[in-house]
């Protein structure tokens, strides 16, 4: 969810103070997809790539009760344990405090800044924290005329030697405005179509069945949809994963801790795949 942008990151200025400030070339070629079945021909070291990603919603370090603490969100992180994870508003710094380079030293991970509001007072946007080297990384705008500047990232990850394109965004708040997003999010899934491929951010989408959420099942096949906002009683399912294939997602979940709860409005969601290549032929 968002609030009001320009006023929050203007506001972290006063509370930043008392804290820290704070391309590799892939080693296999993409898998191809066999004679357009949907069945991945992915490379040996596929077998043994086995990763957790995750998506969060920071609410720019701001919790439930209303204090603003990154040290809460690199706790979170922390315990989600994630190869991957992908942040929605995060303050990306420029004369503002820099959050993605906080938490990045904090937790001890490779960062990716995308921002989608840039103001005399800081960039803000989305983020990626990995544990794996990327490259061919894209900064899509999928921003709507008269609504707030919305995108994605897009990465090539070196995933133990596997590529996977990682596709991590924020929707917009309303029904058209995220229609327009996933029409141009998934001409991005069909250019990677022969590279293993996860979509996942908060879509922002209400309504389990809305069209975008349908026109990404039919591209990636089904995912589950637990609820994550509001952290404290969670009731809808705003942050999404999918992967394609389909049969590596062995375990989708909602992370809520007691610290996860309190530290932003939403919940992080966590899922683990697994591109054993025999799983992914025979499923």
């Amino acid at each position: 969810m968002v609030i009001g942008k320009r006023r929050a990151v203007t506001a972290l200025q006063r509370g930043a103070r008392s804290l820290p400030g704070g391309d590799a070339t892939m080693a296999r070629e993409a898998a191809h997809d066999k004679n357009g079945s949907g069945h991945f021909s992915l490379p040996p070291c596929a077998a043994q790539c086995r990763i957790k990603v995750a998506t969060y919603n920071i609410h720019i370090g701001i919790g439930r009760d209303g204090q603003y603490k990154p040290q809460r969100i690199a706790s979170v992180i922390r315990e989600l344990d994630a190869d991957v994870v992908a942040l929605q508003e995060v303050p990306l710094g420029a004369s503002g405090f820099d959050m993605l380079a906080y938490l990045r030293d904090a937790c001890a991970l490779h960062a990716i800044a995308g921002p989608t509001l840039k103001t005399s007072k800081g960039d803000y946007g989305n983020a990626i924290l990995t544990r794996f080297s990327a490259a061919d990384i894209q900064c899509v705008d999928l921003s709507v005329p008269r609504r707030e500047p919305r995108g994605a990232i897009a990465a090539l990850l070196d995933c133990h030697g596997m590529p996977l394109r990682l596709i991590a965004t924020h929707l917009g708040l309303r029904p058209a405005e995220r229609r327009h997003q996933i029409r141009s999010l998934l001409l991005l899934v069909h250019d990677a179509k022969a590279v293993p491929t996860v979509l996942l951010g908060d879509l922002n989408e209400w309504f389990l069945w809305g069209r975008p959420v349908r026109w990404l099942h039919k591209q990636f096949k089904h995912a589950p949809a637990p609820a994550s906002f509001p952290a404290g009683r969670p009731m809808l399912a705003l942050d999404r994963i999918w992967v394609r294939p389909r049969q590596a997602m062995r375990h989708l979940a909602v992370h809520a801790s007691a610290l996860a709860r309190v530290a932003s409005d939403h919940l992080p969601v966590s899922a683990s795949l697994d591109f054993d290549a025999a799983h992914l032929t025979h499923a």
